[in-house]
């Protein structure tokens, strides 16, 4: 009760579940790391403390990365902690931590995308249809993996090609689909769903499993790498979708509204990621490169 863990936890709305689970881990490692230096609860950590925790996990060979992102943990625990009156200041105020490695989203080549939008011959025509109008969702509206899958038959608008999804912070938006996602979807919906669904199936759930359940993030990952020639993160259809749009033009602050970021900074990234193909290509193509 003294760390007040799950007061915090429970204060995280306007994160996705896995920024949740992760900050509550870092926490966790942070909290029994200062419990073996003899600390009773957050109102005795200082701002040496948390210099010394963060030299410490640098001394585990963390990844700055990682580093970083439990930093972020640390000091939104503390400014919650102050905002509350359960601390007098905030120890982690002007805290200097590690930045992160700054890796640039991995974005497909055309030929691994090619293929990955290709049928197979011979597998079972109703899982398919599933598997198609996934990718093509996924790739054609830039959507995370976990709103795919939340995705109810009502919030696809395929006469008007928009899906509805929730995004993190249960932020709603709308968002364009690609002519080829809507014709995958109506054949999955038509001809796949009721094949598929069974007495316990979830109405709401306009995607589902092999064995009729709402389809999950992992057996995404799974239909990604049998199509795949390499394996490949369902995120990174979202950053293909980005950069192929900025590739081609697109205003940065759309793709913003698109991606469903709160922030800009957050969509600049792609940015690089374009410029950097331009580069690859310049350098492949021009004869003085």
């Amino acid at each position: 009760m003294a760390w007040r863990l799950e007061g915090f936890v429970r204060s995280l709305t306007s994160v996705s579940s896995a920024t949740v689970a992760a900050y509550q881990s870092d926490l966790a490692g942070f909290v029994q790391w200062a419990e073996r230096a003899g600390l009773a609860g957050p109102e005795e950590v200082s701002r040496l403390t948390l210099r010394r925790y963060i030299a410490f996990l640098a001394t585990r060979g963390l990844a700055r990365r990682t580093i970083a992102r439990k930093s972020t943990a640390i000091r939104r625990y503390f400014h919650w902690l102050h905002r509350a009156g359960t601390v007098s200041a905030d120890p982690s105020v002007g805290l200097s931590v590690p930045r992160g490695e700054g890796r640039l989203p991995r974005v497909m080549s055309h030929s691994d995308l090619d293929e990955l939008l290709t049928p197979r011959p011979g597998h079972q025509a109703v899982l398919e249809l599933r598997d198609m109008a996934v990718i093509e969702l996924l790739y054609g509206s830039g959507l995370r993996v976990a709103e795919l899958c939340a995705v109810g038959p009502e919030d696809l608008d395929l006469d008007r090609r928009v899906v509805t999804v929730w995004g993190k912070g249960s932020k709603q938006r709308r968002v364009p689909m690609s002519e080829p996602s809507v014709e995958a979807a109506r054949r999955w919906l038509a001809d796949g769903r009721p094949a598929l669904a069974t007495a316990d199936s979830p109405s709401e759930a306009a995607f589902l499993g092999a064995k009729g359940g709402r389809l999950g993030t992992r057996e995404v990952r799974r239909i990604l790498d049998a199509h795949s020639p390499s394996p490949v993160h369902p995120h990174a259809l979202r950053h293909t979708f980005a950069t192929h749009l900025l590739d081609g033009g697109a205003d940065l602050r759309v793709v913003q509204e698109l991606l469903g970021h709160s922030s800009l900074e957050t969509t600049q990234v792609y940015t690089h990621v374009s410029k950097e193909r331009l580069l690859q290509v310049y350098e492949r193509s021009h004869p003085r490169a």
